[in-house]
């Protein structure tokens, strides 16, 4: 898998000229942000080295390179998810990737349902922690190069970005919330009882992706910044029929506001 991961950052130097200090994963619904980027290139997964095809509605499949917030960024228009078949490899390869074209934060983005009955839809919480109930991405083969076996996860979402996008809401008036992404396999929606089951175990919302990613990152040293955009509720007496239509739809609304809130942390990093 290494050599794998360094053919295919050789693959897409060669293909830009922009050297990525920011890297954005961008959720169900979210690929909008890229329209606010200065775009230098952009690329096709289809055309990636060891990238898997995207399967999963609301993803575009595109890599992009450019500037937004002052800085260089690099943007996934789409991720890879564990129900449409892929190994937790396969999922957070290009992770590995980033890290290897000199990426020094990963912001990353999500369409959750929310348990925690403050919530409502359309909120923004911003991750302060995860509950992982998918397999574990760094089960298998370790590289030493990847970063420690046994990697501390006591702080999983960077604090001091935490602290920055919540001061960035405040001053704009922005509503947020903070808490916890309990994160599942799908692709079902959740029962009634499993979203009671997740609130009580200590979730705010619940999805089926970021954490994969989020681990590998760490393990490799690249801080994160996660959002999750609540587009349906798991809230008893909240709780409705919700299609993938509906979810789009609730976080298309929601995404200028995130985007704003990314594009301000991005322009106050160092």
């Amino acid at each position: 898998m290494l050599e794998a991961i360094k053919k295919t950052a050789s693959f897409i130097k060669g293909k830009t000229a922009c050297n990525p200090e920011v890297a954005i994963i961008l959720g169900t619904g979210l690929g909008g942000l890229a329209d606010d980027v200065q775009i230098h290139s952009r690329l096709s997964y289809a055309d990636i080295p060891g990238f898997s095809k995207i399967t999963a509605p609301g993803h575009s499949g595109q890599l992009i390179f450019g500037q937004l917030g002052g800085k260089e960024v690099m943007v996934m228009q789409g991720r890879f998810h564990y129900y449409e078949g892929y190994s937790m490899q396969e999922i957070t390869f290009p992770v590995r990737v980033m890290k290897y074209l000199g990426v020094k934060y990963l912001f990353i983005s999500n369409a959750s349902g929310g348990v925690n009955p403050d919530f409502s839809v359309g909120d923004l919480m911003i991750m302060e922690d995860h509950i992982n109930l998918l397999p574990n991405p760094l089960i298998g083969r370790h590289y030493p190069e990847f970063g420690a076996r046994f990697p501390d996860m006591s702080e999983p979402y960077n604090k001091e970005l935490i602290d920055k996008a919540l001061k960035i809401a405040e001053k704009y008036h922005i509503k947020i919330q903070k808490g916890c992404y309990v994160a599942v396999t799908g692709p079902t929606l959740e029962t009634p009882k499993e979203y009671y089951f997740f609130r009580t175990i200590g979730g705010d919302t619940v999805g089926m992706s970021t954490v994969p990613e989020v681990i590998v990152a760490h393990q490799m040293g690249i801080p994160c910044f996660g959002i999750s955009i609540i587009t349906d509720l798991g809230i008893p007496g909240r709780i409705v029929k919700v299609t993938l239509g509906d979810v789009q739809k609730a976080a298309a609304e929601s995404a200028p506001v995130m985007t704003f809130i990314m594009e301000k942390l991005i322009e106050e990093l160092g």
